[in-house]
Formats: structure tokens, C-alpha cells, sequence
């Protein structure tokens, strides 16, 4: 058996047992260890070198990555975050962990091998919940829901005792292209402003509409970020114009850096009703 080809297909990480059940010899495994092949990372834990270096964590202590860290492997839309973060078991005791890592020592919804190295997406979408300020983790909701990682009545049903995981779930929408256009309608919510998403206008989605005649549309660094998405959003802006909306195209930077700006836009353009139908 070439035990570094399973490796490297299996993550570039496996537990002894694991390859042992795959048809390797412990014969096998010392002289993948002796020819460098192979690196002990912790006890049974075998790596390839310039194996993931938050996975090699996660196996060095035995533990999984989870919260923002697992919510990014699984693809969702994750905020910038310094920390690693890493779910160790209840009764691990106290851990010398590095300054940049967050343990997390709940428990639940699921319980979960301990040949694993990352959390299951149930469980990382609660533990994100309880760590993570309400907006972040109803923007994560939103991400997994819209990507189809989770569906509605999946998500619906999670196990929790979490009251920060119910609220920011009753929070959840599928409706956002990205997280950073959920991020206007959970802010606006919070005055009583009422953003619905993707609302059909002149045959094409409008990320925002406020009341009848106010339109946002919101760039991100993803599908708005070359020429010719560009010119087509432009394009759009222009035909809604002409049908009587009032839109606003606000971007990444001013969303998350200069909210104060796009709030007072919106409510100036609102204060002289020009979210109303004519």
C-alpha cells in the first residue's frame, strides 16, 4: 500500500487507525516515518509535511476546528478573524494553548468522533452563535442556508439549548447573494426599517427594497467585482431609475466601514418619502 498517496487523498492527515483499516502494516507506517515520508503529529495522528497548520493544531491537542475557523473551511461567508478556534473536550483539563487560540469546551448539538479534526457544520453553526456577536453569526446562518449546506427545516430542527443559537436561527434569511448584504437588513431591522431581498424588478433581483420605491443594491468584492458586473449593475441602476426607484449601490468598504454614512442616506431619502409609491 502507498501510505502517503492515502494520506495525502485522505487531507494530507490520518489517524493510525484509519490506515491500519485501509490496508497498511505497522511495518509500513515506521518506514513512511523513518523516510520522512510521514510526520507523528500526536500520538497516532500521521501527517504529510507542510500538512494544514490548523489542522496539525486541532490533532497536536486533541481537539476540532470550529466557530469562525470550521465556518470558513465549509465555505461560508466568514468575517476576518485573528483567532483559531478550537473545540477541545470538557474534561481535557487545563491547556497550554497558543495566545491566538480560543478554546471552546461546550458541548452539544451532536456528539462527535474523535477522529475528527473539524466540527460538524450543525455544531460549528451553534458554536458560532454563542461566540460570536448576534449579527456575524445571523450572517453565517444566512450563508449556510443560501450556499444549501443546511436547509431551512434542517436548521430549524438543530438541538439546542443555546438561546443565542434560537434567536440569531428566528434571524436567519436564504435570501442574501452574500453576507454582506445581510448585514443592511439586520442593521436596518434594528430601527424598524423592513429590507426585502431579492425583489423581482423589471425581470432582474434587487438585493434590497425598502417600502415601495427605494432600491439597495449592496457590492461585494465577489460577483461585483470586475468590468463587465460593473456595466451590468450599472446598467440596471439605470432602468430602475427610469421606472420611478430611487436606488442606492453601496459597497463593501461602506457597509462595514462607514455604516453611519449609509444608514443617514437611507433614512434622508426615506425622510422625504421617496420609498413611497408615487
Amino acid at each position: 500500500m502507498d501510505i502517503e498517496s492515502w494520506v495525502r487523498r485522505s487531507g494530507q492527515i490520518a489517524h493510525t487507525s484509519d490506515i491500519i483499516r485501509a490496508g497498511a502494516t505497522r511495518y509500513g507506517i515506521r518506514a513512511a516515518l523513518a523516510s520522512g515520508e510521514l510526520v507523528r503529529v500526536r500520538r497516532d495522528w500521521l501527517a504529510l509535511p507542510g500538512c494544514d497548520p490548523d489542522i496539525l493544531l486541532a490533532a497536536r491537542h486533541g481537539g476540532r476546528l470550529t466557530c469562525l475557523t470550521a465556518s470558513k473551511r465549509y465555505g461560508l461567508w466568514t468575517p476576518e478573524d485573528t483567532a483559531t478556534h478550537l473545540a477541545v473536550p470538557a474534561n481535557a483539563g487545563r491547556l497550554a494553548l497558543p495566545t491566538d487560540v480560543k478554546a471552546h469546551w461546550s458541548e452539544g448539538p451532536v456528539p462527535v468522533s474523535s477522529l475528527r479534526l473539524v466540527d460538524p457544520l450543525e455544531k460549528v453553526l451553534v458554536r458560532v452563535a454563542e461566540c460570536q456577536p448576534f449579527e456575524t453569526a445571523v450572517v453565517v446562518l444566512d450563508s449556510a442556508l443560501r450556499l444549501k449546506k443546511i436547509s431551512a427545516s434542517q436548521l430549524a430542527r438543530v438541538s439546542s439549548k443555546s438561546t443565542r443559537f434560537r434567536i440569531a436561527r428566528e434571524a436567519a434569511s436564504e435570501s442574501s447573494d452574500s453576507g454582506i448584504e445581510s448585514i443592511p437588513r439586520l442593521r436596518f431591522a434594528r430601527i424598524g426599517i423592513v429590507v426585502r431581498q431579492q425583489v423581482i424588478i423589471d425581470d432582474h433581483p434587487v438585493d434590497g427594497l425598502i417600502g415601495d420605491r427605494l432600491v439597495l443594491q449592496i457590492d461585494g468584492y465577489g460577483p461585483h467585482s470586475n468590468a463587465e458586473q460593473r456595466r451590468r449593475d450599472l446598467r440596471q441602476d439605470g432602468r430602475l431609475t427610469l421606472r420611478g426607484y430611487t436606488v442606492f449601490r453601496f459597497d463593501y468598504a461602506q457597509v462595514l466601514g462607514r455604516w453611519e454614512y449609509v444608514e443617514s442616506t437611507v433614512l434622508s431619502a426615506m425622510a422625504q418619502g421617496l420609498h413611497l409609491a408615487a
